[in-house]
Protein backbone atom coordinates (compact mmCIF):
# COMPACT_ATOMS: atom_id res chain seq x y z
CA UNK A 1 0.00 0.00 0.00
CA UNK A 2 2.56 2.32 1.17
CA UNK A 3 4.47 1.76 -2.17
CA UNK A 4 1.10 2.70 -4.48
CA UNK A 5 0.89 5.79 -2.25
CA UNK A 6 4.65 6.37 -3.17
CA UNK A 7 4.12 5.94 -6.63
CA UNK A 8 0.72 8.30 -6.96
CA UNK A 9 2.99 10.76 -5.42
CA UNK A 10 5.72 10.53 -7.90
CA UNK A 11 3.15 10.38 -10.81
CA UNK A 12 1.12 13.88 -9.65
CA UNK A 13 4.73 15.30 -9.15
CA UNK A 14 5.98 14.82 -12.40
CA UNK A 15 2.70 15.88 -13.78
CA UNK A 16 3.09 19.22 -11.53
CA UNK A 17 6.47 19.60 -13.07
CA UNK A 18 5.16 19.43 -16.43
CA UNK A 19 2.47 22.03 -15.42
CA UNK A 20 5.27 24.87 -14.67
CA UNK A 21 7.37 24.17 -17.60
CA UNK A 22 7.60 27.70 -19.97
CA UNK A 23 3.80 28.20 -21.81
CA UNK A 24 5.91 28.86 -24.49
CA UNK A 25 6.93 24.74 -24.83
CA UNK A 26 3.52 23.89 -25.04
CA UNK A 27 1.47 26.09 -26.69
CA UNK A 28 4.09 27.86 -29.45
CA UNK A 29 2.79 29.16 -32.03
CA UNK A 30 -1.03 29.66 -31.18
CA UNK A 31 -0.80 32.13 -34.44
CA UNK A 32 0.13 32.67 -37.19
CA UNK A 33 4.14 34.11 -37.26
CA UNK A 34 5.73 37.04 -38.81
CA UNK A 35 8.85 36.82 -40.38
CA UNK A 36 10.04 40.46 -41.74
CA UNK A 37 12.66 41.07 -44.20
CA UNK A 38 14.56 44.77 -43.82
CA UNK A 39 14.98 44.22 -47.97
CA UNK A 40 12.56 44.61 -51.08
CA UNK A 41 11.02 41.91 -52.28
CA UNK A 42 13.13 39.86 -55.38
CA UNK A 43 16.57 40.08 -53.42
CA UNK A 44 18.41 37.87 -51.38
CA UNK A 45 16.96 38.01 -48.37
CA UNK A 46 13.79 37.69 -49.22
CA UNK A 47 14.17 34.61 -51.11
CA UNK A 48 16.21 32.64 -48.63
CA UNK A 49 13.55 33.88 -45.82
CA UNK A 50 11.01 32.65 -48.05
CA UNK A 51 12.06 29.14 -48.52
CA UNK A 52 12.78 28.62 -44.81
CA UNK A 53 9.65 30.33 -43.84
CA UNK A 54 8.00 27.49 -46.18
CA UNK A 55 9.78 24.96 -44.03
CA UNK A 56 9.02 26.42 -40.49
CA UNK A 57 4.99 27.08 -41.65
CA UNK A 58 5.06 22.90 -42.03
CA UNK A 59 6.90 22.02 -38.85
CA UNK A 60 5.41 24.93 -36.98
CA UNK A 61 2.08 24.16 -38.15
CA UNK A 62 0.92 27.83 -38.75
CA UNK A 63 1.27 29.73 -41.62
CA UNK A 64 5.02 32.12 -41.52
CA UNK A 65 4.04 35.28 -43.26
CA UNK A 66 7.44 37.31 -44.91
CA UNK A 67 6.61 40.52 -44.66
CA UNK A 68 8.98 43.56 -46.20
CA UNK A 69 10.48 46.70 -44.49
CA UNK A 70 12.55 48.07 -46.13
CA UNK A 71 14.98 51.12 -46.31
CA UNK A 72 17.54 52.71 -44.10
CA UNK A 73 19.61 49.61 -44.45
CA UNK A 74 17.13 47.27 -42.56
CA UNK A 75 17.04 49.41 -39.98
CA UNK A 76 13.76 49.95 -40.10
CA UNK A 77 12.40 46.34 -40.16
CA UNK A 78 14.92 45.74 -37.86
CA UNK A 79 13.45 48.60 -35.01
CA UNK A 80 10.07 47.42 -35.66
CA UNK A 81 10.75 43.64 -34.70
CA UNK A 82 12.86 45.06 -31.57
CA UNK A 83 9.84 47.15 -30.30
CA UNK A 84 7.38 43.91 -31.18
CA UNK A 85 6.19 41.53 -28.34
CA UNK A 86 8.81 38.83 -27.31
CA UNK A 87 6.54 35.71 -27.63
CA UNK A 88 8.33 34.17 -30.79
CA UNK A 89 5.62 35.04 -33.22
CA UNK A 90 7.27 38.13 -34.84
CA UNK A 91 10.58 37.31 -36.01
CA UNK A 92 13.42 39.21 -38.44
CA UNK A 93 15.74 37.99 -41.12
CA UNK A 94 18.80 39.33 -41.05
CA UNK A 95 22.37 39.66 -43.05
CA UNK A 96 25.69 39.86 -42.01
CA UNK A 97 25.21 43.77 -42.00
CA UNK A 98 23.26 43.82 -39.10
CA UNK A 99 26.66 43.68 -37.14
CA UNK A 100 27.88 47.07 -38.73
CA UNK A 101 24.55 48.73 -38.10
CA UNK A 102 25.38 50.13 -34.62
CA UNK A 103 28.83 51.82 -36.22
CA UNK A 104 26.61 53.52 -38.90
CA UNK A 105 23.69 54.77 -37.06
CA UNK A 106 23.96 55.64 -34.20
CA UNK A 107 21.29 57.11 -32.96
CA UNK A 108 19.00 54.05 -33.53
CA UNK A 109 17.10 54.02 -30.54
CA UNK A 110 17.73 50.35 -30.00
CA UNK A 111 20.67 48.66 -29.55
CA UNK A 112 20.86 45.71 -32.31
CA UNK A 113 23.07 43.47 -30.04
CA UNK A 114 21.04 43.52 -26.96
CA UNK A 115 17.74 43.89 -28.08
CA UNK A 116 17.74 40.57 -30.12
CA UNK A 117 18.15 36.79 -28.97
CA UNK A 118 20.11 34.97 -32.07
CA UNK A 119 18.19 31.84 -33.74
CA UNK A 120 19.90 30.37 -35.92
CA UNK A 121 22.85 30.90 -38.68
CA UNK A 122 20.81 30.23 -42.16
CA UNK A 123 23.57 30.54 -44.29
CA UNK A 124 26.78 32.40 -45.86
CA UNK A 125 27.79 33.80 -49.28
CA UNK A 126 30.49 35.84 -50.67
CA UNK A 127 29.31 39.44 -52.93
CA UNK A 128 29.55 39.19 -56.27
CA UNK A 129 30.70 41.89 -58.57
CA UNK A 130 28.82 42.46 -61.72
CA UNK A 131 28.29 44.85 -64.68
CA UNK A 132 25.91 44.59 -67.71
CA UNK A 133 27.16 42.74 -70.26
CA UNK A 134 26.58 44.85 -73.01
CA UNK A 135 28.59 47.88 -71.22
CA UNK A 136 32.03 48.13 -71.32
CA UNK A 137 33.83 46.56 -67.97
CA UNK A 138 34.90 43.20 -68.89
CA UNK A 139 36.97 42.61 -65.54
CA UNK A 140 37.71 44.09 -62.03
CA UNK A 141 40.59 46.14 -63.43
CA UNK A 142 38.42 47.13 -65.83
CA UNK A 143 36.37 48.91 -63.38
CA UNK A 144 39.54 49.86 -60.99
CA UNK A 145 41.54 51.51 -64.50
CA UNK A 146 37.99 53.91 -64.88
CA UNK A 147 37.46 54.39 -61.78
CA UNK A 148 41.01 56.05 -61.01
CA UNK A 149 41.03 57.82 -64.67
CA UNK A 150 38.00 59.51 -63.12
CA UNK A 151 37.58 59.64 -59.40
CA UNK A 152 33.53 59.32 -58.31
CA UNK A 153 32.69 59.51 -61.57
CA UNK A 154 31.59 56.11 -61.54
CA UNK A 155 28.54 54.68 -59.79
CA UNK A 156 27.78 51.30 -58.57
CA UNK A 157 24.33 50.32 -57.01
CA UNK A 158 24.28 47.94 -53.47
CA UNK A 159 20.92 46.72 -52.73
CA UNK A 160 20.16 48.58 -48.74
CA UNK A 161 22.79 50.45 -48.82
CA UNK A 162 24.42 51.48 -45.12
CA UNK A 163 25.90 48.81 -43.40
CA UNK A 164 24.05 45.86 -45.59
CA UNK A 165 27.38 43.31 -46.46
CA UNK A 166 27.15 44.62 -50.28
CA UNK A 167 27.43 47.80 -49.55
CA UNK A 168 30.52 47.47 -47.21
CA UNK A 169 32.14 44.89 -49.57
CA UNK A 170 32.07 47.50 -52.33
CA UNK A 171 33.52 50.27 -49.62
CA UNK A 172 36.45 47.98 -48.25
CA UNK A 173 37.15 47.44 -52.03
CA UNK A 174 37.62 50.97 -52.59
CA UNK A 175 39.92 51.57 -49.83
CA UNK A 176 42.04 48.37 -50.25
CA UNK A 177 42.02 49.07 -54.13
CA UNK A 178 42.54 52.80 -54.28
CA UNK A 179 39.79 54.11 -56.36
CA UNK A 180 36.59 55.98 -55.54
CA UNK A 181 33.20 54.85 -56.81
CA UNK A 182 29.95 56.72 -55.75
CA UNK A 183 27.27 54.45 -54.02
CA UNK A 184 23.72 54.66 -55.05
CA UNK A 185 21.43 53.44 -52.92
CA UNK A 186 18.52 50.79 -53.22
CA UNK A 187 16.04 49.47 -50.55
CA UNK A 188 17.36 46.07 -51.59
CA UNK A 189 19.41 43.50 -54.42
CA UNK A 190 15.71 43.53 -56.22
CA UNK A 191 15.52 47.41 -57.13
CA UNK A 192 19.13 47.87 -57.42
CA UNK A 193 19.45 44.89 -59.97
CA UNK A 194 16.84 46.15 -61.88
CA UNK A 195 18.32 49.67 -62.13
CA UNK A 196 21.86 48.28 -63.03
CA UNK A 197 20.09 45.98 -66.10
CA UNK A 198 18.51 49.39 -67.14
CA UNK A 199 21.77 50.95 -67.43
CA UNK A 200 21.08 53.45 -64.45
CA UNK A 201 24.93 52.34 -62.88
CA UNK A 202 27.76 50.90 -63.79
CA UNK A 203 27.95 48.45 -61.95
CA UNK A 204 26.73 46.13 -58.69
CA UNK A 205 27.94 44.92 -55.54
CA UNK A 206 25.09 41.68 -54.95
CA UNK A 207 24.80 38.13 -53.42
CA UNK A 208 24.89 35.43 -55.98
CA UNK A 209 21.44 34.11 -54.86
CA UNK A 210 20.31 37.23 -56.74
CA UNK A 211 22.24 38.02 -59.41
CA UNK A 212 22.78 34.72 -60.44
CA UNK A 213 19.46 34.17 -62.56
CA UNK A 214 20.63 37.81 -64.50
CA UNK A 215 24.57 36.12 -64.96
CA UNK A 216 22.74 33.23 -66.61
CA UNK A 217 20.82 34.49 -69.14
CA UNK A 218 23.49 36.34 -70.21
CA UNK A 219 22.27 39.83 -68.96
CA UNK A 220 25.08 40.43 -66.12
CA UNK A 221 28.85 39.80 -66.13
CA UNK A 222 30.23 38.67 -63.32
CA UNK A 223 34.10 39.70 -62.80
CA UNK A 224 34.69 38.88 -59.46
CA UNK A 225 33.62 37.22 -55.84
CA UNK A 226 34.63 38.94 -52.27
CA UNK A 227 35.49 34.99 -50.60
CA UNK A 228 38.40 33.87 -49.66
CA UNK A 229 37.87 30.87 -52.17
CA UNK A 230 36.13 30.94 -55.78
CA UNK A 231 32.29 30.87 -55.07
CA UNK A 232 30.91 26.88 -56.25
CA UNK A 233 28.30 28.53 -57.44
CA UNK A 234 30.27 30.53 -59.81
CA UNK A 235 33.52 28.22 -60.41
CA UNK A 236 34.97 30.52 -63.22
CA UNK A 237 34.53 33.92 -61.94
CA UNK A 238 37.89 34.63 -59.91
CA UNK A 239 38.40 36.25 -56.32
CA UNK A 240 39.31 40.10 -55.61
CA UNK A 241 41.90 38.44 -53.80
CA UNK A 242 43.20 36.35 -56.84
CA UNK A 243 42.96 39.67 -59.26
CA UNK A 244 43.39 42.90 -57.27
CA UNK A 245 44.16 42.98 -53.13
CA UNK A 246 45.99 39.89 -51.50
CA UNK A 247 43.86 38.41 -48.70
CA UNK A 248 40.58 40.72 -49.26
CA UNK A 249 38.08 38.90 -48.08
CA UNK A 250 34.00 39.40 -47.46
CA UNK A 251 31.87 36.52 -46.47
CA UNK A 252 28.07 37.46 -45.63
CA UNK A 253 25.86 35.27 -43.99
CA UNK A 254 21.84 35.26 -43.04
CA UNK A 255 20.15 34.34 -40.60
CA UNK A 256 16.94 34.84 -37.69
CA UNK A 257 16.75 36.91 -34.82
CA UNK A 258 13.69 37.49 -32.08
CA UNK A 259 13.37 39.98 -29.56
CA UNK A 260 15.70 39.97 -26.55
CA UNK A 261 12.96 38.45 -23.81
CA UNK A 262 11.23 35.11 -25.99
CA UNK A 263 11.24 32.45 -23.58
CA UNK A 264 13.85 30.22 -24.09
CA UNK A 265 12.17 27.20 -25.36
CA UNK A 266 10.60 29.24 -28.03
CA UNK A 267 14.15 29.98 -29.20
CA UNK A 268 14.64 26.23 -29.33
CA UNK A 269 11.82 25.22 -30.79
CA UNK A 270 12.57 27.58 -34.08
CA UNK A 271 16.62 26.75 -33.54
CA UNK A 272 15.64 22.97 -34.03
CA UNK A 273 13.09 23.34 -36.56
CA UNK A 274 15.83 25.81 -38.85
CA UNK A 275 18.34 23.36 -38.61
CA UNK A 276 15.85 20.25 -39.43
CA UNK A 277 14.96 22.16 -42.52
CA UNK A 278 18.44 23.17 -43.48
CA UNK A 279 19.30 19.82 -43.42
CA UNK A 280 16.50 18.91 -45.67
CA UNK A 281 17.74 17.66 -49.19
CA UNK A 282 16.07 20.18 -51.38
CA UNK A 283 16.61 22.88 -49.44
CA UNK A 284 20.58 21.74 -49.51
CA UNK A 285 19.89 21.49 -53.35
CA UNK A 286 17.99 25.06 -53.28
CA UNK A 287 21.00 26.67 -51.12
CA UNK A 288 23.78 25.55 -52.99
CA UNK A 289 22.33 26.31 -56.35
CA UNK A 290 22.06 30.19 -55.15
CA UNK A 291 25.78 29.67 -53.87
CA UNK A 292 24.80 30.01 -50.50
CA UNK A 293 26.69 27.78 -47.78
CA UNK A 294 23.98 26.27 -45.53
CA UNK A 295 24.56 27.61 -42.09
CA UNK A 296 23.03 25.61 -38.78
CA UNK A 297 24.40 25.24 -35.04
CA UNK A 298 23.21 26.49 -31.88
CA UNK A 299 21.87 30.08 -30.61
CA UNK A 300 25.46 30.38 -29.52
CA UNK A 301 26.99 29.62 -32.10
CA UNK A 302 25.41 32.10 -33.96
CA UNK A 303 25.73 34.70 -30.77
CA UNK A 304 29.41 34.43 -31.55
CA UNK A 305 29.36 34.72 -35.07
CA UNK A 306 27.53 38.08 -34.41
CA UNK A 307 29.94 39.39 -31.67
CA UNK A 308 32.42 38.87 -33.82
CA UNK A 309 31.23 40.66 -36.80
CA UNK A 310 30.06 43.64 -34.89
CA UNK A 311 33.43 44.48 -34.09
CA UNK A 312 35.37 43.53 -37.20
CA UNK A 313 32.59 45.40 -38.95
CA UNK A 314 32.70 48.72 -36.64
CA UNK A 315 36.18 48.53 -36.45
CA UNK A 316 36.16 48.89 -39.84
CA UNK A 317 33.56 51.92 -40.13
CA UNK A 318 35.27 54.05 -38.22
CA UNK A 319 38.52 53.44 -39.19
CA UNK A 320 37.21 54.53 -42.99
CA UNK A 321 35.10 57.24 -41.69
CA UNK A 322 31.98 55.26 -43.94
CA UNK A 323 28.52 57.66 -42.86
CA UNK A 324 25.62 57.53 -44.97
CA UNK A 325 23.42 60.34 -45.59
Amino acid sequence: MKRCVARLATAVLALATLGTAPAGAQTYPTKPVTLVVGFAPGGSADILARLIGQKLSASLGQQVIIENKPGAGATIATAAVAAAPADGHTLLFVTSGHAGSAALYPKLGYDPRAAFAPVAKVGATPVVLVAPASGPYRSLGDVIQAARKAPGKLNFAAGGGGATTTNLAAEFLQNEAKFDMQAIPYKGSGPALTALLAGEVDVGFDIPSSALPHIRLGKLRALAVSSKLRSSALPEVPTVAELAVPGFEVTGWFGVLAPAATPPAVLARLNKDINDALHLPDVKERLASLGVEAGGGSPADFARLIDADTKRYGDAIRRLGIKVD
